[in-house]
């Protein structure tokens, strides 16, 4: 009886294997068709069981790095080499590359264009990622020394869920919640604090996403414009988010300034000729050669976040919560170790970014109240004082009888707050127009003044909404 229960477990087994097992073929079709996920069980196999052979440590290296395990391909892309398997070098180029082990990744591309050339070959795709690596190696030596509070994996399809920001730093939407009955597709949209200005990204006749803007007009917006300037000119640009200056806008975009796929950048509006200046990558640890976007500074939480999906599988993003620098901060490249360096720009590890337990204790106090996690303390004493006419004041938002005006009333405290941190920012400018050089001071200047309008506009704004809320109130009180 023993013997013949083994017997059909050994044909179970064997049957089984070989429906799911796939053939070499089978395995190089997928390859083909950029499957890399599905074919490297297979190939995974292969190679264990011809650890010599240069395809085998060549297909199973490849499927590793494109799907985000450069450290299990180094080794088999290596071999590869060695046996002198065609692109060989190529895919080793972009594993160091991947790697953050730019020297090599640049002497193995350069071997690789020597070959080609020998055999008349083009050289324009090793030449391009030999100039990105070199831009990402000069990059390594301004790694930002930011703290990392906190991260998550969540879905990408619904990742923006995630960003939980305050009313006074504008809201987020895909393209197709905030536009749900237009004929057209993009990717996101970001709505100002006080609700008059989008910028979204859109799809162009050209097959590439664009970054547009609309003004809200009485109740309706006015017709997209692409942003002037060079953000466009990237291959794709998305995910936009400006900060309460009205003038400094992130936003992620792929091509040739990219350390591969998506990187986050940053310019700023200058007034004067209605244009943006150069846009600047922000470098790393916020970009990575895998998709870093959606960089968003919540000034009123001071907290940051940006996604990423480095390290991650198909269908899933990062997302990371930074302490904002008020200036740049860069760790100090000829003093430390390479190794160690590496970690925090590829934040392998958030923890080695904690060089100050107070500010993160402090960051992850603030994360858990945004995020909901710590019940909020009862309040006592009043909340406000705001008058509605000479009989009454109110104190608390229950003594709104109009539930408009109750809204329109925290709309007015939004306001207000927006108010409070542009003065701020203001002030803070003027202090450091006041120790600039003239250089400096030149493109300060227009800085300060856009603030300066911006600040004006916002108080008549909110003397406005006042009247409005009394208006409102003093109408349900007759």
């Amino acid at each position: 009886m023993i013997n013949k229960i083994y017997i059909l477990f050994l044909l179970f087994a064997l049957v089984g294997g070989g429906l799911s097992a796939q053939t070499l073929t089978e395995a190089k079709a997928l390859y083909e068709k950029g499957e890399y996920e599905k074919a490297k069980p297979a190939f995974k196999r292969f190679v264990k069981s011809q650890p010599s052979n240069g395809n085998y440590n060549l297909w199973y290296g490849v499927c590793c790095l494109k799907t985000n395990q450069p450290e299990e391909a180094l080794k088999y892309l290596e071999t590869a080499v060695k046996k002198r398997i065609p692109s060989g070098q190529l895919y080793l180029g972009q594993n160091y590359h991947a790697l953050y082990r730019y020297e090599e990744a640049i002497e193995t591309y350069e071997a690789y264009i020597t070959d080609l050339a020998k055999r008349k070959r083009s050289t324009d795709e090793a030449e391009s990622l030999l100039a990105q690596s070199k831009a990402c190696q000069r990059m390594l030596k301004g790694v930002e020394q930011v703290c990392i509070v906190d991260s998550f994996v969540t879905d990408k399809a619904n990742f923006l869920k995630s960003y939980r920001l305050s009313p006074e730093s504008g809201q987020l939407f895909t393209y197709r919640e905030y536009f749900p009955q237009s004929s057209q597709t993009g990717g996101t949209v970001y709505e100002t604090e006080l609700g008059n200005k989008i910028y979204y990204s859109e799809w162009q006749a050209d097959s590439t996403l664009n970054i547009l803007s609309s003004n809200k007009l009485l109740d309706k917006w006015s017709k997209g414009k692409p942003l002037p300037g060079s953000i466009n000119e990237a291959v794709n640009a998305d995910y936009p988010y400006v900060l309460s200056d009205g003038i400094t806008i992130y936003y992620a975009a792929d091509g040739a300034q990219s350390m591969g796929g998506y990187d986050i950048f940053v310019t700023r509006y200058n007034t004067n000729n209605d244009t943006y200046l150069a846009p600047e990558n922000v470098g790393m640890p916020f970009n990575s050669p895998y998709n870093d976007y959606m960089y968003v500074i919540d000034e009123f939480n001071n907290l940051g976040w940006f996604a990423s999906d480095r390290y991650q599988p198909e269908g899933k993003v990062c997302i990371y919560v930074f302490i904002p620098n008020p200036s740049k901060q860069v760790y100090n490249y000829e003093g430390m170790e390479r190794e160690q360096l590496i970690r925090l720009a590829r934040l392998l590890s958030i923890r080695d970014t904690w060089t100050d337990s107070e500010a993160v204790k402090g960051a992850q106090g603030r994360l858990a109240n945004v995020l909901g996690k710590h019940p909020k303390a009862e309040k006592k004493g009043n909340d406000f004082d705001f008058i509605i006419n000479d009989r009454y004041t109110y104190h608390h938002l229950e003594d709104f009888r109009s539930a408009e005006a109750k809204t329109q009333y925290e709309h007015y405290t939004q306001l207000k707050e927006s108010y409070r941190q542009l003065t701020q920012k203001l002030e803070n400018l003027r202090q450091q127009y006041a120790q600039a050089d003239k250089g400096k001071q030149q493109t300060m200047a227009v800085s300060i003044i856009d603030l300066e309008k911006r600040i004006r506009e916002l108080s008549a704004q909110i003397e406005q909404t006042a009247i409005q809320v009394r208006n409102l109130e003093i109408q349900n009180l007759k």
